[in-house]
């Protein structure tokens, strides 16, 4: 036995998962995220699903599948997004993730009936699917008054979806992207946590001399976005709040984005976040006895 309630993995592209799975899941990965960027192309997501399966055996699982582009305005990636909710079993898994669009370079306001109108229809395929759809919340450096690709990153339309669309209408939440808008990630953790589907791995540091001093807008860095165990954030308060919540799922490491442990050092990053969130689990799973 071992925490199944909440496994530790990581992001996989789509494109060549099951090769890439093969080399990374002997370092201890027990889940993926499988994605794509935009489009799926001409990718065969059957077969691809049967390899990903393949390589994964009975080692780990397919948390969920993602495909992030603007749905909004490109019609292209609204259809693989409809593509990625019919093909989610046959990963076997029930989330699909993604970002919900913008009107890029216009005020959020301007976006939200036809964000309404287009994911009322997508999450309804969802639903008689039994699939899950999870927003990702990164502001993919928009504004309120100037959106870009995601709606989706401020609690104000969190709250505007979830009384919108069906119930099966969720957040891909991670702790980063509520530091980038200086929101303190625990106690946005603990109100939205039962509309959380999935957890992204990754971390920030704040430079708090920098904001205190010349603010966010003047040009000089005032976040890193980091692997966990090189941020700020105490993983072990989240998955605390999540425990007591009753989440069962996955916290899949998005990786990538770590200022140092990058390139070269990219999977020595990843690793040393999957230990590390592993013992903010509560290291190796011990058996009760059993009288």
């Amino acid at each position: 036995m071992n925490h199944s309630d909440i496994r530790i993995g990581t992001l996989v592209r789509m494109n060549g998962a099951a090769d890439y799975i093969k080399q990374i899941l002997p370092h201890g990965f027990e889940s993926f995220q499988i994605n794509n960027w935009k489009y799926i192309g001409d990718l065969d997501l059957t077969e691809t699903a049967k390899q990903v399966k393949d390589a994964v055996a009975d080692h780990a699982v397919i948390s969920s599948i993602g495909l992030f582009g603007n749905i909004l305005t490109d019609e292209q990636s609204r259809r693989d997004f409809a593509r990625t909710i019919d093909h989610a079993k046959d990963f076997g898994c029930s989330i699909v993730v993604g970002f919900a669009g913008a009107l890029d370079g216009k005020p959020v306001a301007d976006a939200m009936p036809e964000f309404i109108r287009v994911w009322k229809e997508l999450a309804r395929r969802a639903l008689d699917q039994g699939v899950k759809i999870a927003f990702e919340n990164c502001d993919m450096g928009g504004w309120n008054h100037a959106a870009a690709w995601n709606v989706m990153h401020a609690p104000t339309y969190w709250d505007i979806a979830f009384g919108e669309l069906p119930e099966n209408v969720g957040l891909c939440w991670e702790p980063c992207h509520q530091m980038v808008s200086l929101i303190d990630p625990l106690p946005n953790l603990r109100k939205y946590v039962k509309k959380v589907w999935h957890v992204h791995g990754k971390d920030a540091t704040l430079f708090w001399d920098v904001i205190r001093t010349k603010g966010i807008r003047g040009g000089e860095q005032y976040v890193f976005h980091r692997h966990p165990g090189f941020g700020d954030t105490n993983w072990t308060d989240i998955i605390s709040i999540l425990r007591l919540n009753r989440f069962q799922g996955s916290i899949d490491i998005e990786g990538w984005h770590d200022p140092v442990y990058k390139d070269d050092y990219e999977m020595t990053g990843q690793v040393h976040a999957m230990t590390y969130l592993k013992h903010c689990r509560g290291g190796p799973f011990i058996q009760n006895p059993t009288t």
